[in-house]
């Protein structure tokens, strides 16, 4: 059976749409999130005497933080008919961004007294929690990607 001509075009407009939206997100959202790690590599790469940490807790946590902020604006303008998902991913944002608070929290004193806090474990925590936010923020772009223009 073959598809007609304005069903063609509009599955490629939809699927241009669809890469838009996720290459908008990846430029102004992941990237600017990722500004803080960026600048501690090419510092720590530039630095003859390396005084600075390669990864560093801080600019994890401002990553996750930008994602989940991105998150909740992005999600509260959409126009979606599902309202409780909307209201399920505006919660687990808000609980992630509870949850970085309290990292940072941690991160601060392990910065200001030596022995209360493990760095270590601050670090590895702070880039694990940022990989799962933005993997859930990956997926809550792919979701609100496919949602028809008309609906923004």
């Amino acid at each position: 059976m073959a598809l007609s001509h304005t069903k063609v075009v509009y599955q490629v407009n939809e699927h241009q749409h669809v890469n838009h939206k996720k290459i908008t997100w990846l430029i102004y959202t992941v990237l600017v999130a990722l500004l803080p790690i960026g600048i501690r590599l090419l510092l720590w790469t530039l630095l003859q005497d390396r005084s600075i940490e390669l990864f560093n807790a801080g600019d994890f946590i401002a990553f996750g933080l930008i994602l989940h902020i991105a998150n909740i604006n992005e999600i509260e303008h959409r126009h979606d008919s599902d309202k409780s998902w909307k209201t399920v991913h505006n919660g687990i944002s808000i609980m992630f961004i509870i949850w970085y608070a309290i990292l940072f929290t941690g991160y601060l004193v392990s910065e200001a007294t030596t022995g209360i806090i493990n760095t270590d474990a601050t670090r590895f925590v702070a880039m694990a929690t940022s990989v799962i936010s933005f993997a859930l923020s990956y997926s809550i772009y792919n979701r609100i990607s496919k949602i028809p223009e008309a609906a923004d």
